[in-house]
């Protein structure tokens, strides 16, 4: 007895002594044999090993009988590549059914962030456990497949999953959580059904299912146990169904964010009187804020933005003492607010309550807030910002963007612990010379600041300068030994868009976590420095409409992220380098003295969506190698030098005669010059002047699209996608705001993760 219970009280810790049973050695080995594992994941799975200590296993201390399995793929960080890179995690078929009976014990699965590509029910290979089972009638997968044991079951983010039926759940009868998020789950209409079947489920997430019916005239759903439900970003497009407000259980949770729903939001919500969390943003709701969601008085988080809700704020949620979390931005909302709106929100910890047009601040200018916020977003406020504003101690992350704010002095010293300022587009006006910027993330784009570039602590990550009046020489931003002497971990850079002056020195080794980096539209000068080449996560590189002058440094070919190369309407010269990255998807060298002719390795730039080489004086034939480029939608080779016929390809006869004109001897489609033999070319019908107007207006459209994009794109956008040529000219921005994107993730994407497993 006394053995028995020392055994009972082993920690967890020793678990390595346990020796795996062999039947669930060997269903696991079977596992991996059906799965296609290019990083060797499961190399620790051998048969000289005991089972329990392989990667992802958890066996019992007792029973030695395997009850967990947890092998979710780490994925690196988003790239700016279309699609998430998992060339790494496991892929295959799941051949869950024998799986789940061969491991009878288990308890947990977790296959989440991998490749998988279809769920198998192979009855040949579990027959023999479908003979002793107590549904025996026919080979389905419910019949076949029941297990008493699985409490916690994630298939979620195999996006390239689809899964017709959903009926083997149905003998999961223990189950409690359930994600099956990302998975396409459209052809499954009656997936409701299936899970109200499940007693003893808690969490229910179905995000990004493709999900179209939800039953919305069903009047009981029987959920018995649920407290979670997340069918955020589906195809629903109607109201919230009737069922949801008459659930036998207490849900907590409830996210249904960017599904197109409609209508106003129903009192029945009431029903759901223990609701902590309740997220419908991003949506077509309307109407006013309803006064009796303050009835709601367990209510933690409520987020409503980017819906079509009008009317004022009801000052009654002011007396949902358990929110930490509001966000109403992005509507149509008016009117005033004041303290009484959060007269007993002590526990607040984020707001939005952002809008265009601005609402009205009223407060008291002697009042103390009954909080300490950590995030604050009150964007197009207007240019005064409430007094308790310099109450709150504990913000890290604040935006006052499109206010017209004018930054008073002590505001600098009061921002200067917090982690993220988006003071974009601004009337901040003043001299940053003297100040030291430490937030992580600092966008204090389109203002009016002045002076020479600010200093940068190391903890700057992001810092975004562009579109103001600051002037000076870059060397010193650049080469500030004091801080260079500290670990830097900039990753983004844009200061174009200024007046800055002088060369670009050589300090660039110093800066090697850059990912982008923008100068252009400033008046630089000098050579492009070699120690640009060691900044090797570099992705994107604009140094347009400066005058640089000399040749592009061949140590960029140690680059090897480069995505985009913009130099464009500088004073560069010599060949167009042979070497230039094969990863690069947007050259743009227009309006420089390049000269000699286009290397044949262009060719091998496969990924070569944008090329721009107009208004240099390159001669010579345009090599056969660019017909290859099956991505190329951008293509601009006009007024240069060049001869022959335009070689025949579907890609280069796919463009508009603007793409070569201006380089008198050359031939073929599209332009009207037909060839020789031997490919001297022949006038017929010269292109007219008249069009000179419709090209200088695009090349004036392609240099500006970047500056304009925020205020442009809703006015412009259905043109540019419906129009062909004016596609081609946008195409470079798309870029430029993935690459934006890109670096907010870095920052955001690890503390998302962790808080939003099922979200």
């Amino acid at each position: 007895m006394l053995a028995c219970l020392l055994c009972a009280f082993i920690p967890n810790t020793f678990s390595f002594n346990v020796q795996c049973h062999h039947n669930d050695k060997q269903a696991l080995l079977n596992f991996k044999q059906g799965v296609i594992d290019p990083s060797h994941m499961l190399s620790s799975w051998s048969t000289q090993l005991d089972c329990c200590q392989w990667i992802g296993v958890m066996c019992d201390n007792i029973t030695n009988r395997v009850t967990q399995l947890t092998l979710p793929c780490s994925t690196t960080l988003p790239t700016y590549r279309d699609k998430e890179d998992k060339s790494h995690c496991l892929t295959g078929s799941i051949y869950l059914s024998l799986l789940l009976l061969e491991l009878q014990f288990i308890d947990y699965l977790d296959l989440s962030n991998n490749d998988f590509l279809a769920i198998q029910f192979d009855y040949s290979l579990h027959s023999r456990h479908c003979h002793n089972n107590l549904f025996v009638a026919a080979p389905s997968p419910c019949r076949c497949l029941n297990s008493s044991t699985l409490r916690h079951l994630n298939l979620s983010l195999n996006k390239n999953l689809a899964i017709n039926n959903l009926r083997w759940l149905s003998n999961i009868s223990s189950l409690e959580y359930l994600n099956l998020g990302f998975i396409d789950l459209h052809k499954e209409t009656n997936w409701l059904q299936i899970v109200t079947t499940l007693p003893s489920l808690s969490v229910l997430a179905m995000r990004s299912c493709q999900l179209q019916d939800w039953s919305l005239s069903l009047q009981y759903a029987n959920f018995t146990a649920l407290e979670v439900l997340n069918l955020s970003e589906n195809e629903f497009n109607s109201g919230l169904p009737k069922w949801l407000f008459n659930l036998n259980c207490s849900i907590s949770t409830l996210h249904a964010r960017e599904n197109a729903l409609i209508g106003q939001l129903p009192k029945e919500l009431l029903n759901l009187r223990q609701l902590k969390t309740l997220n419908l943003q991003e949506n077509n709701l309307d109407g006013p804020i309803p006064d009796w969601l303050g009835e709601l008085q367990f209510m933690q988080e409520l987020l409503l933005a980017n819906n079509m809700f009008s009317g004022s704020i009801p000052t009654i949620l002011g007396n949902l003492s358990s929110l930490t979390l509001l966000t109403v931005d992005s509507n149509q909302l008016s009117g005033v607010v004041t303290e009484k709106h959060f007269a007993k929100l002590s526990e607040l910890k984020a707001l939005d309550i952002s809008s265009s047009p601005p609402l009205t601040f009223d407060f008291d200018s002697h009042w103390i807030p009954p909080f300490q916020l950590e995030e604050l977003d009150i964007a197009f406020a207007g240019p005064n910002i409430p007094m308790w504003f310099y109450t709150q101690r504990s913000i890290e992350s604040l935006t006052i963007s499109y206010s017209s704010f004018e930054a008073p002095s002590k505001f600098w010293n009061f921002v200067s612990r917090m982690t993220e300022l988006h003071l974009e587009g601004n009337s901040i006006n003043g001299n940053l010379s003297n100040v030291l910027l430490n937030s992580t993330f600092i966008d204090m784009s389109s203002n009016g600041l002045k002076g020479s570039l600010p200093r940068l602590s190391q903890n700057v990550a992001v810092v975004d300068l562009s579109n103001n009046s600051l002037s000076g020489d870059i060397s010193p931003f650049l080469c500030d030994y004091k801080m260079l002497n500290e670990k830097t971990n900039l990753v983004f850079l844009d200061i174009s868009r200024n007046h800055l002056s002088g060369g670009l020195t050589n300090c660039w080794k110093n800066w090697k976590s850059l990912v982008y980096v923008n100068l252009g539209s400033n008046n630089l000068s000098g050579y492009i420095p070699p120690s640009m080449g060691f900044l090797s996560k570099l992705t994107s590189l604009h140094l347009h409409e400066n005058t640089l002058h000399g040749h592009i440094p061949p140590s960029l070919q140690n680059c090897h992220s480069l995505l985009i190369f913009n130099v464009r309407e500088n004073n560069l010269s010599g060949n167009i380098p042979n070497w230039i990255p094969i990863s690069v998807k947007a050259l743009q060298l227009r309006s420089n003295n390049f000269s000699g002719k286009i290397p044949n390795e262009i060719g091998n730039m496969t990924k070569l969506e944008s090329l721009d080489f107009s208004k240099n004086q390159l001669w010579g034939e345009i090599p056969e190698s660019l017909s290859r480029l099956s991505f190329l939608s951008y293509l601009n080779l006009s007024y240069n030098n060049l001869t022959g016929k335009i070689p025949l390809g579907t890609q280069l006869q796919g463009f508009s005669e603007l793409s070569y004109k201006g380089n008198c001897d050359l031939c073929g489609t599209p332009l009207t010059k037909v060839c020789f033999q031997g490919g001297k070319s022949k006038d017929t019908n010269p292109t007219e002047e008249a069009n000179d107007g419709e090209y200088e207006f695009l090349s004036w459209f392609y240099i500006g699209i970047e500056s304009g994009f925020v205020t442009g794109f809703l006015g412009v956008g259905s043109v540019i996608f419906l129009n062909t040529k004016w596609r081609h000219v946008y195409f470079t921005f798309l870029y430029g705001l993935r690459d934006r994107v890109y670096v907010m993730l870095l920052i955001k994407i690890n503390s998302f993760c962790q808080t939003q497993q099922i979200a």
